[in-house]
């Protein structure tokens, strides 16, 4: 036995290993390994989030411009059906006219005839009015240029009708408190 510890003395003072001992490999620095794996680990999780965040974006914009084409199409729809309701509360107005240009040509009653194209108005006018349409009064009223427009001025009658409307020419007309058309008249100076 002191002959085999010999031998192994010997070859380890020649630089030579033992044949019986594992070779060693060179110390590894953990902490750059560890910091190495960490880094990798670090671009994987930055990764998927950077493609999950990619991701939520892309359908995030896919659903606005959902929206945007779904509103643009609701609004041309609407555009396009907003006088329907009006539409169809006119349609027995107009079935009242065809009946009464009908009666006018066989009928010699004048004053029936007169009486049934005032019913006929007065329908009309209900109708509108109950969509919202008011007349507005003009006639006597200061001169209101966010109401009124004047096509002409006359000298006044009198002195307290000076800058007051003294004609009316076409009526003016409000849509729910709107004006939509303005009332023409004839100013006093």
């Amino acid at each position: 036995m002191e002959n085999k510890e010999n031998i192994n003395t010997e070859e380890h003072l020649n630089g030579q290993q033992p044949e019986n001992q594992s070779e060693q490999t060179e110390p590894t620095n953990t902490a750059d390994v560890t910091t190495d794996e960490q880094a990798e680990a670090g671009e994987g999780r930055i990764g998927s989030e950077l493609a999950e965040l990619k991701d939520k974006y892309i359908r995030l914009y896919a659903d606005f411009e959902n929206l945007r084409r779904r509103t643009a199409k609701e609004k041309l729809e609407l555009v396009s059906t907003a006088t329907e309701g009006l539409m169809v509360a006119l349609l027995p107005v107009l079935d009242d006219f065809g009946r009464a240009l009908k009666s006018a040509e066989t009928t010699s009653d004048i004053d029936a005839l007169k009486e049934g194209v005032q019913l006929i108005f007065n329908k009309f006018y209900k109708v509108l009015e109950a969509k919202g349409l008011k007349p507005m009064e003009a006639q006597g009223q200061v001169f209101d240029a966010d109401l009124h427009e004047s096509i002409a001025q006359f000298p006044a009658p009198s002195s307290d009708q000076k800058g007051k409307v003294i004609d009316e020419v076409e009526k003016g007309y409000f849509l729910n408190d709107k004006v939509i058309r303005f009332a023409k008249v004839v100013v006093g100076s």
